[in-house]
């Protein structure tokens, strides 16, 4: 009975370990805007963005670092793994008007 208890309390640490270990946010584009604009996730966690124009490419170019992702058209999607806090700016290469901010916790 106790090694059923202890294999029980063990795998629920586990569920909810790797349950707190990363999330998946989506930033959608749309009417040239990141929606949300400004978002605030936890160190580990990924970003998709997707592309819901009817006939515009867009990038994610981020101002500290000058990375930047592929133009991807409609429909398609980009993403990226946060491994570092602070704050992250970006803006749409072709369309510098539009901006975003990811903002990264511990």
């Amino acid at each position: 009975m106790k090694r059923l208890l202890l294999a029980t309390l063990a795998g629920g640490f586990v569920l909810a370990s790797l349950q707190a270990v990363a999330a998946e946010h989506v930033v959608e584009i749309s009417g040239y805007k990141y929606q949300p604009a400004a978002l605030e996730i936890k160190r580990g966690d990924t970003v998709v963005w997707i592309n819901r124009e009817k006939r515009v490419s867009h990038s994610v170019l981020f101002s500290g670092s000058g990375e930047e992702s592929e133009r991807f058209f409609p429909d398609e999607k980009w993403s990226r793994v946060f491994d570092e806090a602070g704050r992250f700016e970006y803006r749409c290469g072709p369309h510098p008007e539009m901006m975003g901010t990811v903002t990264v916790t511990e």
